[in-house]
């Protein structure tokens, strides 16, 4: 077991950040703020080699670990809640039963623990988000959570030897978000206010510096436009403040999806020179108000959803799976094929 731990200096001024090249590490993540408190949250996943991904339902009342480490947290999770799993061994992101939504992005800036203090539990990275959507209804909830944790981050590299350095967005059923970000052992949560959208680096403070930039200069005729981590941010932020709000549950996917496409990689996308480019893989969108949780897979012809309202997730129903590589015809509610399964099994 390794302790994560990478860090790179973030550059603070923004027309430098605005002119940075493009990142490997490609992850953006959109707010979508409709009427009839309807809100979407969009977020797409990058990366530069195939992460298989399947949805996992999970029901209330399951006993967890946080590790598999001699000092784990253990908690018995309060509500049901359908959770996206990478390699079928870590959650990526996911949303529960209360409309609470929380996901994962890269941040090359994230250092996880403190060297020189340990911290009495050990929280593996492949069920941290787990923890919080098992035991949290509300973005105040989870703040509560972060700011009493007494754990130190338990990892490991993938894919060759990438370290899984991410920051964090979580949204509720009212709207309210919040990131949070590692630095040395500390946990920093920033409200997100009026912001709608995060990508990777830099962290969350400098990145807010260049979107305040870029709104000064407007966005009617010149956004940036290149694959940077950046310039999408700024591009999602802006259309999700300037597309109509709308309480239509089908049209405001539709429109969340729109934005986050045009704040995405295209597919196969590559730059000489850089070849930790990344592109999408695929996307989500969290509807915390209906509670519908869409997949789409970029090569699928079309997306799908999970209907958290229609599933048993009493305690002792069973854990259902989505294997995500047979779904090219699959469009619209996929309960039906939601199959038995057991729990994954966390690969740290």
């Amino acid at each position: 077991m390794k302790h994560l731990g990478k860090t790179i200096g973030a550059l603070g001024a923004a027309a430098l950040m605005a002119l940075a090249p493009a990142q490997g590490d490609a992850c953006s993540r959109v707010l979508y703020k409709g009427t009839d408190n309807l809100y979407v949250v969009g977020r797409s996943l990058d990366w530069k080699t195939p992460i298989p991904t399947n949805l996992y339902v999970y029901p209330r009342g399951m006993q967890k670990v946080s590790s598999n480490l001699d000092n784990p947290l253990k908690w018995t999770s309060k509500y049901g809640a359908v959770y996206a799993v990478g390699y079928d061994g870590g959650v990526t992101e996911g949303m529960n039963e209360k409309g609470l939504v929380v996901s994962g992005l890269f941040c090359k800036g994230t250092v996880y623990n403190d060297s020189t203090s340990t911290k009495p539990y050990t929280m593996s990275l492949a069920v941290f988000p787990a923890w919080l959507l098992d035991q949290c209804a509300t973005v105040g909830e989870v703040r509560t959570m972060l700011e009493n944790a007494q754990f130190d981050i338990q990892g490991a590299t993938f894919d060759g030897g990438t370290v899984s350095a991410l920051h964090w967005g979580v949204t509720d059923a009212t709207g309210a978000s919040i990131i949070f970000e590692f630095d040395h052992g500390k946990i920093s949560i920033h409200d997100m206010g009026d912001y709608q959208a995060m990508t990777n680096d830099p962290q969350w403070p400098a990145m807010t510096a260049i979107i305040d930039y870029w709104d000064k200069i407007g966005g009617q005729h010149m956004l940036p436009g290149t694959v940077s981590s950046p310039d999408r941010c700024v591009r999602a932020n802006y259309f999700a403040h300037h597309v109509e709000a709308v309480g239509d549950a089908d049209l405001g996917v539709s429109i969340t999806r729109s934005i986050l496409v045009n704040s995405c990689v295209p597919y196969t996308y590559l730059i000489q020179g850089e070849p930790n480019v990344s592109s999408t893989q695929w996307r989500t969108y969290a509807n915390v108000r209906d509670r519908r949780y869409y997949f789409e897979l970029v090569t699928n012809p079309g997306y799908y959803y999970v209907d958290l309202n229609t599933l048993d997730l009493k305690k002792g129903a069973a854990v259902l799976k989505l294997d995500t590589s047979k779904t090219a015809d699959l469009v619209g509610n996929a309960n039906s094929r939601l199959v038995k399964s057991e729990p994954f099994t966390p690969m740290f």
